[in-house]
């Protein structure tokens, strides 16, 4: 009951063909490749220049970002607080008016 059933290999059906053997081919050798360009030197200097304008407009833009995503975490958090504090007076109430059965 708790041995395996192994199933029997199946009996190919039909007249089994060796495979037809393949005759090795010569390989030519390709034309040599030029050699690659040289690359130019790359440049001292950064990419990106921050002048003394566009480092206020980061900062700016920082601040703002700061500010937004703080004020949406309070807003959220004193909603948050909001509905606790609602949720405790609703038990206080429903409380005090099973107790006066």
């Amino acid at each position: 009951m708790f041995q395996p059933k192994i199933p029997p290999m199946p009996q190919p059906t039909g007249q089994v063909v060796p495979p037809a053997v393949v005759a090795p081919t010569t390989v030519t050798p390709a034309a040599p490749t030029p050699p690659p360009a040289p690359v130019p030197p790359t440049p001292s200097h950064p990419a990106v220049q921050l002048t003394p304008g566009s480092a206020l407009a980061l900062v700016g833009g920082g601040t703002a970002v700061v500010l937004v995503v703080g004020a949406v975490l309070v807003s959220m958090l004193l909603a948050v607080a909001i509905t606790a504090a609602s949720v405790a007076v609703c038990a206080v109430v429903l409380r005090s008016l099973l107790h006066r059965r």
